[in-house]
This record gives structure tokens, C-alpha cells and sequence, in this order.
């Protein structure tokens, strides 16, 4: 065991620069898409006109496409969790990891990589695992997720580069380079020619020195289902926000879409904008109030499921005292 292992440096405080990034972007995105609000609204007012495409929304139905679509992302995601965790750390139950995995969404509503942590220090206080190790499978997770959003939105311009922006066509090379990086991740961590190398060492890296293919393709796999019932689920949404998307077509724009919710900040709010770049043709007002319900009610609804397990999980964090 290495003295990484042993004990966690202290981490470095984050420049301010860093701190403001984020809502620098959000704000940017923001005021871009009230512009373009306000050029339709004319002299009815954003707000005014905003209410106007609220207004009809069948809600009832919406939540019934939304709940049950939150629910089995929390199921597959504890699921993607549970693979690498049992692969890389420890044995632990799917039920076992369930309850951390609900509860760190509502830490993830303000900072996600502060929810993940969570997870850390959950592993580390109940089973004894590292806290580099676990986020080492965290990382590993993250990686493969990437690659699956690259890998579904070449199959989506594959099948639908007819109504994609010729821009989007760069997702071929996204796609070759994805590739790329999983068989030299496969190379450098697993071949005896770069055994010697210290960074390959790092506890960071742990996951990835065991990984082979065949965990690379099962995270992908595990994963698949939640895009392929987002693309549903999401193109029956927006015909509900008089927006009509064949199914075909939110394959090609979803995984995209889902790319730019991993860009750091509140609101999702690069993901919300893409939504109106990629849909010129719509009224940006409908693609603003869609795409911003979609995408955080989503995860103000994860967080309300993990407050159905948090005192379970505090409780085996703390015990029960504690907990309380």
C-alpha cells in the first residue's frame, strides 16, 4: 500500500477564476436565449410569452413519461455503479449501493463531482475502501460514459444525417477519436511494456490497470438503455410543448444534447441553448420552457428520490445518533 493510499493530500483551493466559469456560461446562455425570446415575443413580453407556451402543456401525462423515466436511470445508474465497484473494489450488494447512490443526487443539485465524492467517502467508511480507488471506478465510469455518448450520437448521425446541421458531422471524427483512446487507454495500462511508468501507478488510475474490453463494453451496454428510453421519453415531452421530433431524428440530436449537460454549471443551461441551435426552425421560446423543464426537473426529481434513502444512508455513514 503507498502512502497515496494511506492518506489523502489535502486538496488545493480552487482559483476564483474557476469558481466563476461556470455561472459566467450560464449567464451567457441565459442571456442569448432571451434574446432570441424576445425577437418572437414583440410586444407581448418574454415572460408573457413564455407563460403562453406553459399554459397548455398536458402536465398530468408529462410527469407520467418523466417519473417512471427518472426512476429507471436511477435504477441503471446504481446498476453501472454497482458493475464497477464489485469489479474494482469491493463486494458490495446492488441494494447495498442503492441508497448513496439516490442520496448523492442531492449534493449533485449544486456540485456534481462533490455528489461523487459522496460515494467516496461512503465506500471508504463503511467498507474500508480507499477513497482513490473508489474514485478511480468513478473515473473509469465517467470515461466509459463519454465514449457511449460519442458512440450513440455517431449512430444517430449515421441513421439521421439528413436533418443534422452539417457541423455535426465532425461526431465521425469524435467517434474514430473515441476509439483511439479506449485502445490506448487498453495499451498503456494493461501491456508490460509501460509497467514501469509512475503515472501509470497512481491510485487514480487503479481501475484502469484492471480493466480490459470487456468492461469497457459492459458499462456501455449497461448504460444503452437509459439513451433509448431518453429518446423516447423525450420526443413524447416535446410534442406535449407542441414540438414535434420524430423519433429518428431526437436518436441523432439527444446524445449531442446529453454531451453538453456534462459542460459544468447551473441550470444545464448549454444544454437548454443547444436545443435552439439545433432546432432553428422552432419557436425558441418552446425549445427554452422544453428543454429547461426537461432537464431540471430531472434533477430536482432524482434529489426528491434521494431524500427517500438519506437517513438510511447517514445511518451507515454515522450510525444512528448521528444520523438523526
Amino acid at each position: 500500500m503507498t502512502d497515496e493510499t494511506e492518506s489523502t493530500p489535502a486538496k488545493p483551493k480552487r482559483p476564483l477564476w474557476q469558481k466563476l466559469l461556470p455561472w459566467v456560461i450560464t449567464l451567457a446562455c441565459f442571456g442569448w436565449m432571451y434574446r432570441k425570446i424576445a425577437a418572437v415575443a414583440g410586444d407581448q413580453g418574454v415572460v408573457s410569452y413564455l407563460a403562453s407556451v406553459f399554459a397548455p402543456v398536458d402536465w398530468i401525462t408529462w410527469l407520467a413519461l418523466m417519473v417512471p423515466y427518472s426512476i429507471l436511470y436511477l435504477l441503471i445508474d446504481t446498476l453501472v455503479l454497482w458493475r464497477a465497484v464489485n469489479w474494482f473494489n469491493a463486494k458490495i450488494p446492488y441494494m447495498g449501493l442503492l441508497p448513496i447512490r439516490a442520496s448523492s443526487y442531492i449534493i449533485s443539485l449544486l456540485n456534481e463531482q462533490v455528489g461523487k465524492g459522496a460515494i467516496a467517502v461512503y465506500l471508504n467508511r463503511t467498507r474500508g475502501v480507499p477513497g482513490w480507488q473508489v474514485g478511480s471506478s468513478i473515473l473509469f465510469i465517467m470515461f466509459c460514459e463519454a465514449v457511449y455518448l460519442i458512440g450513440w450520437g455517431f449512430i444517430g448521425w449515421t441513421v439521421a444525417s439528413d436533418v443534422l446541421p452539417r457541423e455535426l458531422s465532425a461526431i465521425r471524427f469524435a467517434f474514430v477519436g473515441a476509439i483511439i483512446a479506449v485502445v490506448a487507454v487498453l495499451i498503456f495500462f494493461r501491456s508490460e511494456r509501460f509497467a514501469g511508468v509512475a503515472f501509470r501507478e497512481r491510485q487514480i488510475f487503479h481501475a484502469f490497470r484492471q480493466a480490459h474490453i470487456g468492461h469497457f463494453a459492459t458499462i456501455v451496454l449497461f448504460r444503452s438503455p437509459a439513451l433509448l428510453s431518453a429518446i423516447w421519453v423525450y420526443s413524447e415531452c416535446a410534442a406535449l410543448f407542441g414540438i414535434e421530433i420524430p423519433l429518428r431524428d431526437m436518436l441523432g440530436f439527444l446524445p449531442l444534447i446529453f454531451c453538453a449537460t456534462l459542460v459544468p454549471g447551473p441550470f444545464r443551461a448549454v444544454a437548454i441553448a443547444l436545443w435552439i441551435t439545433l432546432f432553428p426552425d422552432q419557436d425558441p421560446a418552446k425549445m427554452t420552457a422544453f428543454g429547461f423543464v426537461q432537464h431540471n426537473f430531472f434533477l430536482v426529481f432524482n434529489a426528491a428520490i434521494g431524500l427517500l434513502f438519506v437517513r438510511r444512508a447517514n445511518r451507515e455513514l454515522y450510525g444512528d445518533s448521528e444520523a438523526e
